[in-house]
């Protein structure tokens, strides 16, 4: 098994279009890293030096990572990450 990512309709251009792709990894940062290796560039549109990017929310089951432990969440196969950007306005 593998750990399914959801993909907001603003990074498909990353996957060729794919609403969910798959990876693996302990944790949401090795995660990231394994992504990225099959989608360039992913990885940079989720993670600044700092963690997690202001405006991009992730969540592991339903579950905001922020509150789990941001990108050292530990991940299984078989788990749901969804990426979802915030959005603001009026």
């Amino acid at each position: 098994m593998a750990i399914e990512v959801r993909i907001p309709t603003i990074l498909r251009n990353l996957t060729d279009g794919a609403k969910a792709v798959e990876g693996k990894g302990g944790t949401l940062d090795e995660l990231f890293t394994d992504l990225d290796a099959r989608h360039p560039g992913l990885r940079d549109r989720l993670v600044d030096g700092k963690g997690l990017r202001k405006f991009v929310n992730v969540y592991l089951n339903d579950e905001d990572v922020r509150f789990l432990g941001g990108l050292e969440t530990e991940v299984s196969d078989g788990d749901n990450v969804t990426i979802l950007p915030a959005v603001a306005g009026g």
